[in-house]
C-alpha cells in the first residue's frame, strides 16, 4: 500500500511513544512525572534522555541530584501515569495520591516504583537546552526487574509486562507480536533427514 500525503509544518508527531514514571529526588523531596519523551541514545555505553520543561517541579530536582529512575508501567496503573502528568509535584504528593510505593535504588538516590516491573537508574551526563524543553542525557547504571518477567534462562521477557504506549494524545496497551529483531532477513533452519 502506498499513500497520498499532504505537508504540514514540522511538529511533534513521532508515536507511538513510552509513557514512562520517572521518579527524582534531592535534598529530601521525592516526586514522579509522567515523560514519553525518552528513549536510548546508545548502547555501549547505554544512554537515555528524559525531556523535561525547566518549569516543571521536577527539573530542578534532576538537575540538582544530576539522577533519576526511568519506570515503565503497565497498564495496571495508566490512571497514575496520566494523573502524574497533568499534576504537579510542588502541590500535590501524587505518590499517596495514585497509591504508588517507593523502593530503595542501587546505583542512584532517586526511588524506583514498585508498581513498576522494570526501573531504570539513570546518572546525568549533559544537559542540552532545546527550546520548550531540556534533554537530560544519562548513563544507564542500572536496570531492575521484576523477577516474574524472566525465563527460565533469566532473559527478560517484556511483553508479560503489560507495558503501554502513548499516541496522539492516547494511552494504549502493546498488543500482539508482530516479528523479531532480524526476523526478516534471518534463514529458515534446513531440516535434517
Amino acid at each position: 500500500m502506498t499513500y497520498n500525503k499532504e505537508h504540514w509544518k514540522g511538529s511533534v508527531i513521532t508515536s507511538p511513544l513510552p509513557p514512562t514514571l520517572v521518579s527524582c529526588a534531592h535534598d529530601g523531596k521525592v516526586n514522579v512525572l509522567t515523560v514519553a519523551w525518552t528513549g536510548i541514545l546508545c548502547t555501549r555505553p547505554p544512554v537515555t534522555y528524559i525531556s523535561v520543561r525547566p518549569e516543571r517541579y521536577s527539573y530542578e530536582m534532576i538537575k540538582q541530584s544530576g539522577e533519576f529512575v526511568i519506570n515503565l508501567p503497565t497498564k495496571d496503573i495508566i490512571r497514575a501515569v496520566d494523573y502524574c502528568g497533568v499534576k504537579t509535584g510542588a502541590k500535590t504528593d501524587k505518590f499517596a495520591e495514585c497509591g504508588l510505593h517507593t523502593e530503595n535504588a542501587v546505583k542512584v538516590s532517586a526511588p524506583l516504583i514498585a508498581e513498576c516491573p522494570v526501573s531504570i537508574e539513570c546518572k546525568v551526563r549533559e544537559i542540552v537546552p532545546l527550546g520548550s524543553h531540556d534533554m537530560f542525557i544519562a548513563d544507564i547504571v542500572g536496570i531492575d526487574s521484576a523477577q516474574e518477567l524472566l525465563d527460565e534462562s533469566g532473559k527478560l521477557c517484556l511483553e508479560k509486562a503489560g507495558l503501554i504506549a502513548y499516541a496522539h494524545g492516547g494511552y494504549f496497551e502493546l498488543g500482539k507480536q508482530l516479528g523479531s529483531f532480524g526476523y526478516s532477513v534471518r534463514k529458515n533452519k534446513k531440516r535434517r533427514r
